[in-house]
């Protein structure tokens, strides 16, 4: 299906009553996360991998210089996007699906990730999230979730990063196990029940699989 000019590729159960997963990508149609999820769980689920997400702008929460080279800046359009996603896409794939889950997920990878969190921030829509490999080294970004009060308090958040995605001379990106480490521990100290898991390999090492395995952690 298409909405609001996003191409939505819908799997799983149409005809239960199931939590809805939301995933967003820049391109791609996302049966890879599927197939690996229907692997990993037998839990009944629908996942929509939202596809030609803007990443730089719809992804980022406020603007963010290159971290390297021949990259574009990040434009800070999550806010506008988290409007368009909660009231305009989630509303439409709902009517796709034929009923009302019982709980949405919001989940992602690399920028994704550290959008699916700032959701938690901006919209009491989702009721857990995921942060695949998430870019919680963006500036700030650590101290906004520090000072900020959930929407609503998640039911489950979990974490991912590869183990030698820290292994890096950009200064700013090799702060990510660090910031992430942060996250996580006042998350717990919270009392949400949160997962950090470290897996083998670099930023782009089993993107799709990394992201599935999150997505089965935080299904009932």
């Amino acid at each position: 299906m298409v909405s609001e000019g996003k191409r939505v590729y819908i799997y799983g159960e149409k005809e239960a009553l199931a939590p809805l997963v939301t995933v967003n990508t820049f391109e791609g149609d996302g049966h890879g996360v599927y197939s690996f999820l229907a692997d990993l769980t037998d839990k009944k689920f629908a996942l929509a991998v939202v596809s030609d997400v803007n990443w730089d702008a719809e992804m980022s929460p406020w603007k963010c210089a290159p971290v390297n080279k021949n990259e574009e800046p990040c434009t800070g359009g999550a806010d506008k996007y988290i409007d368009t996603l909660t009231n305009k896409i989630i509303p439409d794939i709902k009517k796709d699906l034929s009923y009302e889950p019982k709980e949405i997920i919001i989940a992602g990878y690399s920028l994704a990730g550290l959008f699916s969190l700032y959701c938690l921030y901006k919209t009491d829509v989702f009721d857990s999230a995921v942060s695949a490999s998430g870019s919680l080294w963006f500036p700030d970004f650590s101290s906004f979730c520090r000072k900020s009060d959930f929407c609503k308090t998640p039911k489950k958040v979990y974490f991912s990063l590869g183990d030698k995605e820290a292994q890096t001379k950009n200064p700013l990106l090799s702060t990510v196990y660090d910031k992430t480490s942060e996250i996580y521990s006042w998350y717990k100290d919270a009392g949400i029940d949160t997962m950090f898991e470290l897996n083998p390999g670099n930023h782009f090492k089993d993107a799709d699989l990394r992201l599935a395995k999150g997505i089965a952690r935080v299904l009932d």
